[in-house]
């Protein structure tokens, strides 16, 4: 699927979730589960279930709510399930690249989702030279599947047994016909909790997936430990020794949902507090703070917090814009972010505007909304970003361009205010960020805005990717 305009903010990655409570319906909580995901991935959708020791996979292309219906989770019987929504950043947008993957084992099937990436895949293909079963996905989450297959043994322990051979960030969801285990990279870097509900436990990757299935949070997943899930309780079992947390800022700053907690803090109070500390560094002569929605709102309040300037309600989103299989014909393509977002003219005639937004990566958006403000009548627009500049690309999970399509690798701050349009622009500095989602120094990946990768990454200076779309018979 493509967007409807060249929307250049980052892409969500994929979210998880397991649930083992027999007697209850699995696969409607990890219906309920996935929609509270949904912002995580909206390419495909998929939930496995495990009912007297068989697995049953449905997965498709598009939202939850498209994939599933009444009759189709009626049929998805049994005592423990996962779910997987997708956005692709490694390998491409078709139906064999949904997740849960499978793979046969031991005379029985295995599903896997996974929210990540690998760095080291073409090292686990060289693992899988003489594997019978051909791969059929051109994902990494296909080529943990399939190296988990080959180990004997419990589910946990073939985890446990495999996880040393992985490279990059991954938070992963195994379901066997009698085992569910849940396991996380030593760094980290995608999040993934532990909920107890009435009569069973689960796993997701954002605490709002507890709260939609009236799940209480207990933890968070240890970096390096795989857990399984039973109806008693969480057996667990540290398989990596843990690194230092590199849980990926831009969780923070941009994917998680803003009702979610992360390590135990409140996405949205800390986004508050990022445009708190922006108003303190970057200062702007403004009538009004306007938030961009949905993501800049907590940060935008922040700011008129801090800075003593009203906060408006200008821009209206429309939510039912994302992706889609229909084209825009030119004019609307031309009209662009229009298609998003319509600004209250009402509100912005002849204003000086702060505007906020949490990122910008190739820019083109950020000059599409400046221009729409302009249209509707601001007379200045001062654009505060809630993060330092991307100026590196992503390999753990996050569909950023290669580095020469960032805005910030190489061009100035002014280069970037001109190129938009904008009256001026400013960051907010990468101490000021670390202060505002607190916890220790360091212990955040912020590899996109500098270039220190926590993770071995490949030589290339291309992004990693598995796009082998050769026809297969």
């Amino acid at each position: 699927m493509t967007t409807p305009y060249e929307d250049d903010s980052p892409r969500e990655e994929c979210g998880v979730v397991g649930v083992v409570a027999p007697g209850r319906e699995v696969s409607r909580l990890a219906y309920f589960a996935l929609h509270a995901l949904q912002h995580r991935g909206q390419e495909s959708a998929g939930i496995a279930v495990s009912d007297e020791g068989h697995v049953t996979v449905q997965r498709d292309l598009g939202l939850v709510s498209t994939v599933f219906d009444e009759p189709a989770l009626r049929s998805l019987t049994g005592g423990a399930a996962i779910g997987h929504v997708r956005y692709s950043t490694t390998g491409s947008n078709r139906w064999e690249n949904a997740q849960p993957v499978t793979r046969n084992r031991g005379g029985g099937l295995i599903a896997l989702g996974h929210n990540g990436n690998l760095t080291n895949s073409e090292h686990l293909r060289t693992l899988l030279r003489d594997d019978p079963d051909p791969l059929l996905a051109t994902t990494d989450s296909e080529l943990m599947a399939a190296v988990l297959a080959r180990e004997e043994g419990s589910l946990l322990h073939a985890a446990a047994r495999v996880m040393p051979h992985l490279v990059g960030a991954f938070s992963v969801v195994v379901l066997s016909g009698d085992e569910l285990v849940a396991f996380r990279d030593a760094h980290g870097v995608r999040p993934l909790v532990i909920g107890q509900l009435d009569g069973g436990w689960c796993v997701a990757s954002e605490t709002c997936a507890l709260d939609q299935i009236g799940a209480r949070y207990v933890r968070d997943v240890r970096p390096g430990e795989v857990v399984r899930l039973t109806v008693d309780g969480v057996e667990s079992r540290q398989a990596l020794p843990p690194a230092t947390p590199q849980l990926c800022v831009f969780e923070n700053i941009y994917f998680a949902r803003p009702d979610s907690m992360l390590d135990g803090r409140s996405v949205w109070e800390q986004r508050e507090a990022m445009g708190e500390r922006l108003a303190l560094e970057a200062p702007a002569p403004a009538d009004l703070v306007v938030g961009l929605p949905d993501s800049g709102t907590p940060a935008a309040i922040g700011y008129a917090r801090a800075s003593g300037i009203p906060y408006a309600e200008a821009v209206v989103r429309n939510r039912y814009v994302g992706r889609s299989f229909i084209q825009p014909d030119q004019e609307l393509r031309r009209q662009g972010v229009r298609l998003k977002f319509n600004p209250l003219r009402s509100v912005i005639e002849g204003k000086r505007l702060v505007v906020v937004d949490d990122s910008i990566v190739r820019g083109t958006t950020t000059q599409q909304v400046v221009q729409m403000l302009r249209d509707a009548g601001a007379r200045e627009v001062h654009m505060r970003i809630s993060s330092p500049p991307v100026a590196w690309p992503c390999f753990y999970g996050i569909d950023m361009p290669h580095r020469d399509e960032l805005a910030a690798a190489h061009r100035t701050v002014e280069e970037i205010a001109e190129g938009t349009g904008c009256t001026s622009l400013a960051y907010l500095s990468l101490e000021g960020l670390q202060s505002a989602v607190g916890g220790p120094a360091g212990s955040f990946c912020h590899a996109c805005f500098t270039g220190d990768y926590p993770i071995p990454v490949p030589a290339s200076p291309a992004k990693l990717r598995l796009e082998r779309e050769t026809v297969r018979a």
